[in-house]
């Protein structure tokens, strides 16, 4: 049975997901103009990623309300 207990915990994991993905970016940024910047792709995806699924969180959250 869904209960506010829920929703708060996305809320939850939706700002860890959104810090997480600052952090990622912040990596990434650091190798977008050099050599490895094939590691800035890759992280490009996961933060992609990471928004999908605060998005879904999100979308989720809006369900047991």
């Amino acid at each position: 049975m869904p209960t506010n207990n829920d929703i708060a915990e996305l809320s939850t994991v939706r700002s860890q997901l959104e810090e997480l993905t600052d952090r990622v970016v912040a990596v990434a940024d650091r190798y977008r103009d050099t050599a490895d910047s094939v590691i800035a792709a890759d992280l490009d995806q996961a933060e992609r990623s990471m928004i999908a699924a605060s998005r879904a969180i999100q979308h989720a959250s809006g369900k047991i309300s």
